[in-house]
């Protein structure tokens, strides 16, 4: 067939794209012929049937892991343009409010160096870190030493009233218990030595729901400290010499002074704190060696008499005695419970000191006191009065060591006031700076320091507090001893918690689980045991504490009420049209968006999307917010994980009402370059998160001040 032909014939054999139809190998051979003669200059290659033709192994189609098509799919992940809004087919719950409203932007991949004036001021924020851990083994000791050791002239008359001759035996059990916690806290501490525990404990081991109940009844448990504190110095004082004013003016008095001493700023209150715990230790010293050479003088005939009048007269009325004294004799304790919400202002390995310096005095001062009482002060004396150490110093040294142990109680109570003022303050700040109290909270006065605003509201609390009681010392007194065991048995839950959940953080000791354990049936003992003494506490408590919980919980779950009274607004159309509250709605759309723009970071160290995807599922179980900063610190030559990038685009489509932005820094994962991001950000390191550590991280999770989110 001539060439001419032959091309025709190919081209005629068509379909209707314009692709050519071969009928059979000849065709083929031809039309390639023609290609080649009219295109290369050479000889053409050989014709199909000389090709060596090379019989290959049939394997079929790759497979869809062999072909990684899903990386492929994953890494080339088309969005939409700027501007474009994550949508979804599900209707909006509210009639005038579109979906538009629920859902946040895209996220963006944000490469990031560090600069100078970032890097310094991150630097002089981790040494004003550094530089807050101020207080020595003794000026610790010294502010919560004067609730512990100042207990003594309210816990006595309490445990008497109901364990006797007793009493003793009750205070010296009551003592040993904490031989169990001291192990428990000394292992909370080391791990987190952070402030305003167990607060910060339960946030870093648990949600956010939990620690905000464990906030409510920390701030209840420091108010009751400084209000019974204050009202019985006041009654006290009230039982020796006649006021010119009533005693809840007295009270009201004590806790405005120390309001202004705790507004000096934290060194200098303790080291005030420090002198009123000498001057107390003195004062017992001195009331103990006098009660011992009056009863050494006078012999055990009094001890006797009180012996045979106040015994019970079967072996279980005497547990029953011995018991009912344990559980009320843990008021001589309060205060001990105090030491970890300051504990990121102690010096490093302070800790164990601190604790066995309050335990071991209160140890020596409650028993033995309670002994050389029964021995020198008749029992009837005992039961019918209230300011039972007056009445043993004036026994056996005369009227001047009565007027010295009136003065002592006054002061040292004092003490504890502002031990409580000291202790909630920390704790608000804390909670202001996770958002869970307005950011005022942490205004410092210029000179001092002082968060004035925490100090002020606690006060504020605390006149409230004792106003709702009626300024009844019995009913704050009978609540406090509830709060303080529901307080004291958040440390073995809080450990039990960091062993389960956070097993590779870093600490210098362990404690048993045995010992956890019997920590926990021991404040449930002691916690029934107080109810059945006054059951009546069981409902002072509950009123007080269910009523801080609400307060929190509603500060922490603004938007989502905000979206309630919304949905109630947009339930009567004619409030949209009202000349009065037409503009309520736009008003309440503003402040929610608001509040959801406060951005939060994570901290990643890997790509893997399930951990991710654990991470991003917090955020939105715990924060109010639509921004997360989802950062890498990118250490030289380590490089970006391949697969990172991939996943934080899947997990912003994932989670449409929160913009998941990934940034890369270029520095390494340390306190310095994790603070000046925080300073670049303007993010707070207490909402940045981050995984648990392990022992190869040489630094303090305190100098990262970052919370820990997962295992």
């Amino acid at each position: 067939m001539p060439r001419q032909e032959q091309t025709k014939t190919v081209e005629a054999q068509q379909d209707d794209d314009g692709a050519p139809i071969y009928t059979g190998e000849q065709e083929i051979t031809t039309y390639a012929e023609e290609r080649d003669s009219q295109w290369i200059a050479i000889e053409p290659p050989h014709s199909l049937h000389n090709r060596p033709h090379i019989q290959l192994p049939y394997l079929g189609p790759p497979s869809f892991r062999d072909s990684q098509f899903d990386v492929i799919l994953r890494r080339q992940r088309l969005r939409p343009k700027e501007g474009g809004k994550k949508l979804t087919a599900l209707p909006s719950r509210f009639l005038h409010l579109p979906n538009e409203f629920e859902f946040a932007g895209w996220g963006s991949l944000t490469r990031m160096t560090l600069t100078e004036n970032d890097q310094k001021a991150g630097e002089d924020r981790l040494q004003g870190i550094r530089r807050r851990r101020v207080l020595g083994q003794f000026t610790a000791s010294a502010l919560a030493g004067n609730a512990v050791l100042g207990s003594v002239f309210y816990a006595l008359p309490a445990v008497v009233a109901v364990s006797t001759v007793y009493s003793p035996i009750s205070l010296f059990i009551a003592t040993l218990v904490l031989f169990l916690w001291r192990p428990i806290m000394q292992e909370l501490g080391s791990a987190l030595p952070l402030s305003g525990a167990p607060y910060t404990y339960i946030l870093n081991v648990s949600s956010k729901s939990f620690a905000l109940v464990g906030a409510a009844l920390l701030l209840l448990d420091f108010a009751s400290t400084s209000v019974v504190s204050a009202a019985t110095a006041a009654s006290y004082l009230a039982g020796e010499v006649q006021l010119p004013f009533p005693e809840y003016a007295f009270a009201i008095l004590v806790l405005l002074l120390f309001t202004i001493i705790s507004l000096l700023g934290v060194k200098e209150s303790a080291r005030i704190a420090l002198v009123v715990l000498l001057f107390h230790v003195g004062t017992m010293l001195v009331l103990i060696i006098s009660s011992c050479v009056y009863w050494g003088k006078t012999g055990s005939k009094q001890l006797m008499d009180n012996w045979h009048s106040g015994s019970a007269h079967s072996p279980s009325s005497v547990a029953h005695e011995i018991f009912n004294g344990v559980c009320l004799g843990m008021l001589g304790l309060t205060g001990f419970e105090c030491t970890p919400s300051y504990i990121g202002r102690i010096k490093k390995g302070q800790l164990p000191h601190v604790l066995r310096n309050l335990h071991l005095p209160a140890i020596a001062l409650n028993s033995m006191i309670m002994v050389l009482v029964l021995a020198v002060v008749p029992l009837e004396t005992v039961l019918h009065g209230s300011n039972v150490l007056s009445a043993l110093a004036e026994l056996a040294a005369g009227k001047w060591l009565r007027t010295w142990i009136v003065v002592d109680a006054a002061i040292v109570l004092c003490g504890g006031v502002l031990t409580g003022i000291l202790s909630a303050c920390e704790l608000l700040e804390q909670l202001s700076l996770d958002r869970v109290l307005p950011e005022f909270f942490r205004r410092p006065l210029p000179r001092t320091g002082s968060p004035y605003v925490s100090v002020l509201s606690f006060i504020a609390f605390s006149g409230v507090l004792y106003a709702s009681a009626r300024a009844n010392l019995n009913v704050i007194s009978q609540m406090f001893s509830l709060v303080w065991l529901t307080v004291m048995s958040l440390f073995p839950l809080t450990l039990i918690l960091l062993k389960f959940n956070r097993g590779r953080l870093p600490r210098d000791s362990s404690t048993p689980l045995a010992v956890i354990v019997i920590a926990i049936i021991v404040s449930i003992v002691v916690f029934a045991g107080n109810i059945a003494v006054n059951p009546a506490t069981a409902g002072y408590f509950a009123a007080y504490f269910f009523g801080i919980v609400i307060v929190f919980t509603t500060s922490q779950n603004k938007i989502h009420l905000l979206r309630w009274v919304y949905w109630i607004y947009d339930q009567y159309p004619s409030l949209h049209t009202l000349k009065l509250t037409s503009t309520w709605g736009r008003r309440l759309i503003d402040l929610m968006t608001n509040l959801r723009r406060q951005p939060v970071c994570i901290l990643v160290k890997s790509d893997e999307v399930n951990h991710l995807f654990h991470m991003i599922l917090y955020v939105q179980k715990n924060e109010e917010t639509s921004c997360v900063k989802m950062v890498y610190f990118n250490e030289g030559e380590r490089g970006v994980p391949s697969e990172l990038e991939a996943n934080a685009k899947i997990l912003d489509e994932a989670f449409p009402e929160i913009t998941v932005d990934l940034i890369i820094v270029n520095a390494a994962f340390d306190p310095s370059n994790v603070i000046t991001l925080s300073h670049h950000l303007q993010i707070s390191t207490s909402l940045m998160f981050m995984t648990c550590p392990s022992d190869h991280l040489p630094h303090s999770v305190a100098e990262f001040g970052t919370r820990i989110i997962s295992l």
